[in-house]
């Protein structure tokens, strides 16, 4: 960590996603005929305008993701709000239409889903670690009920930072294809749900996107087995 200067070692690190990962990870689900949910900063999103043409030219979801990457904990209600009415904005001028999901850096606020529900086009949230279901929040009121979509960190190529965790990109394969194996033997009984988190920084690297590679292989050798869709596509599903 560096206090009181640039710390351009960390910025051009989460600029190689920018610049190189992206577009390795993207054409990947652009070759496969697959769909994709980005979780997008406002800010960030109006530095790199061109995922918010993917957005419009191959129907990527665009999820919210914070105007910034922070937290929100501890913030005042009104600059949370404030927050997710400017990254709202963002995504709608750039990307062409309204986020219908919201997933918060770290934890959520105790107001977080009232003031999403307060801007009424938000569906679901995944703010929330704690299944493989979603679930419904009824408010009581006219609408829809409210879809909680649990994350996870996981299958989730974040654990190439931590130790003990992924080193190649075949770590990261092995673990997302056993659980979605695991996952294949429970459904004979129950509806189960796997989030794969990926970042373009980290997974997009060259000798890492292999992993991505033998996922994405696997699954599509799946067939009707499984159905690979966007988190609003699930949020959607789910309260149906």
């Amino acid at each position: 960590r560096i206090d009181g200067a640039p710390d351009f070692c960390m910025a051009t690190h989460f600029e190689y996603g920018a610049r190189a990962g992206y577009a390795r990870v993207r054409q990947r689900f652009v070759d496969a005929a697959l769909p994709l949910t980005l979780n997008l900063c406002g800010r960030a999103l109006e530095r790199t305008p061109w995922v918010g043409d993917d957005v419009r030219s191959f129907g990527f979801e665009p999820c919210g993701h914070g105007w910034t990457w922070t937290s929100p904990a501890g913030l005042p209600e009104v600059a949370e709000a404030a927050a997710i009415a400017r990254t709202s904005e963002a995504i709608t001028r750039l990307g062409g239409r309204l986020p219908s999901g919201w997933h918060n850096k770290s934890s959520r606020t105790p107001a977080t889903r009232r003031l999403l529900r307060a801007a009424g086009h938000f569906d679901y949230d995944s703010d929330d670690y704690g299944d493989d279901l979603p679930r419904l929040l009824d408010y009581g009121d006219d609408r829809p009920p409210h879809v909680v979509l649990p994350y996870a960190f996981d299958t989730n190529d974040m654990r190439f930072f931590d130790r003990g965790g992924f080193v190649r990109g075949a770590d990261f394969a092995g673990y997302v294809i056993d659980a979605i194996d695991a996952l294949r033997a429970e459904a004979r009984q129950a509806p189960r749900m796997l989030t794969i988190g990926l970042h373009t920084r980290i997974i997009g690297r060259p000798g890492r996107i292999g992993g991505l590679d033998a996922v994405l292989a696997h699954v599509q050798g799946l067939g009707d087995e499984v159905a690979v869709m966007t988190r609003e596509a699930i949020a959607r599903h789910w309260r149906d």
